[in-house]
């Protein structure tokens, strides 16, 4: 009835000027109240869209902005118990449409508009969400190279996250059996769609983790809608891959689609499939391999040890011992000594045949039959000569072989002995006596002689020409 009487006082301002009609007085209250209802209950919900301007994000965790087009602008505001239901992130500059209701703050007297929904206008929020989440992820440094750990050559347990049923299991299996068989797998199921699975996928990656009895983690499901990825580009499981400790392979979907799990993973496989190419190698292809190194290294450890078998014949073949050393000098000066003797010896005959040749053209140029027994006892005395000369040469080369074998003899401690020295000790240290000042009267001593030792006691000590007796 009052909202009649509002329109009857809008519509009939006439009516007003006559004395005769009561006037209808609103305080500022009543009227932004009545203004409210109106607006309310005209506007209860409407699709709108525009530009976000002025977007902030207070403390309470509501949305604030201005929604604005070329000719007009309204305040927004979207309440914390809705935006979180939001896949991506309202941004200043984003266009947009929205579900809203109409209302007024009456505070200010100022109307609003009040979202239960909002959507980007062109691209979907998925790919908003995809988009901003990335970029996020990105400068927290997420995706660095630097955080990849390395894939092991040859994992003994692998661990496949993916939903129990459906191929992608039975195809991991198969291709890793295919290329490596013998190698463990483990399932470890989760939901890879709907809500709560990045949550699941998450916990499966932590307590993997926790166990750490696992290699490798492949993180897998098959095709499907930029929706139904939406656990693999969750910022949950971007961080429970970030943080695990073992590598984690990523296969999602087929070649062409991307999720923030394969840029935060150690490895991104196009497909479930190629992820199990990409764990294993191939037997076959590693047998060969193997082989090939044996006998390369076969063939290096023969020839290393065929060259340092003839290294070690070429020194052993110079080391000379110090007695054969001295063996072969004696050798060699015997056989100097019988050359030099041939030599000398010949030298002589020939001289003495040239004389006698000589003597013997002279004796018969000159017939001396009175100086021939002169002559020839004169040839005996130097033949004579000759056999003294070539002895004392002996006798000398003789003597240095004696002086270098004493020489050797002298460096044998057991020689000094055989001399008839003796080594004095204490008993029972052992320690070697160097003066009478460290030892005392009735001490026992050894004296080691060149055959035997002695046990002796100390009777007296002679110092310094002075005797002391027990």
């Amino acid at each position: 009835m009052e909202k009649l009487q509002v329109s009857t006082c809008y519509k009939e301002k006439s009516v007003l000027k006559e004395p005769q009609i009561q006037k209808q007085i609103f305080t500022v209250s009543a009227l932004t109240a009545e203004i409210k209802a109106l607006l309310e209950d005209r506007f209860s919900f409407v699709w709108i869209t525009g530009e976000i301007s002025n977007f902030h994000v207070p403390a309470s965790g509501h949305f604030y902005f201005t929604l604005k087009d070329q000719k007009a602008q309204i305040n927004a505001v979207m309440f914390k118990g809705q935006n979180k239901n939001l896949k991506f992130m309202p941004e200043h500059g984003m266009s947009i449409t929205g579900l809203g209701r109409i209302g007024l703050y009456e505070p200010r007297g100022s109307y609003q508009i009040i979202f239960e929904y909002l959507e980007p206008k062109g691209v979907g929020e998925l790919q908003i969400a995809f988009e901003q989440l990335k970029a996020r992820l990105a400068s927290e440094g997420l995706f660095d190279e630097k955080h990849k750990k390395p894939i092991p050559f040859l994992p003994e347990k692998i661990s496949v996250v993916t939903s129990r049923t459906g191929a992608v299991i039975h195809d991991i299996i198969k291709v890793i059996n295919r290329r490596f068989p013998g190698v463990h797998i483990e399932l470890a199921p989760v939901k890879v769609q709907g809500d709560g699975a990045d949550q699941e996928i998450a916990d499966a990656i932590k307590l993997l983790n926790e166990r750490m009895d696992s290699d490798l983690i492949i993180l897998a499901r098959g095709g499907g809608s930029l929706e139904d990825f939406q656990a693999f580009n969750s910022e949950i499981t971007a961080y429970a891959i970030f943080e695990s400790k073992i590598p984690v392979i990523s296969g999602v979907g087929h070649e062409t689609d991307i999720t923030i799990a394969d840029f935060v993973s150690d490895l991104r496989a196009p497909t479930p499939s190629a992820a199990a190419e990409l764990a294993v190698p191939l037997k076959q292809e590693l047998v060969q391999k193997n082989l090939s190194l044996l006998n390369n290294l076969s063939s290096r450890f023969y020839y290393y040890i065929e060259q340092k078998r003839k290294s070690l014949q070429y020194i052993s073949s110079r080391l000379v011992h110090p007695k054969k050393r001295v063996q072969d000098l004696r050798l060699r000066i015997d056989d100097f000594s019988e050359r030099l003797f041939r030599l000398m010896l010949k030298s002589v005959l020939l001289r003495r045949r040239e004389q006698y040749l000589w003597l013997n053209d002279k004796f018969r140029s000159n017939n001396p039959l009175n100086q021939v027994k002169d002559k020839r006892q004169e040839l005996e005395l130097k033949t004579n000569n000759l056999k003294q000369n070539f002895m004392k040469i002996f006798d000398k080369k003789s003597a240095e072989i004696s002086e270098l074998t004493s020489k050797l003899s002298v460096l044998n401690p057991a020689a000094i002995l055989s001399r008839g020295y003796s080594i004095a000790r204490t008993m029972p240290e052992g320690r070697i006596l160097h003066d009478t000042s460290s030892i005392i009267l009735g001490q026992k001593i050894d004296l080691r002689l060149s055959k035997g030792i002695l046990l002796c006691r100390v009777e007296g000590i002679l110092e310094n020409g002075s005797k002391t007796d027990l």
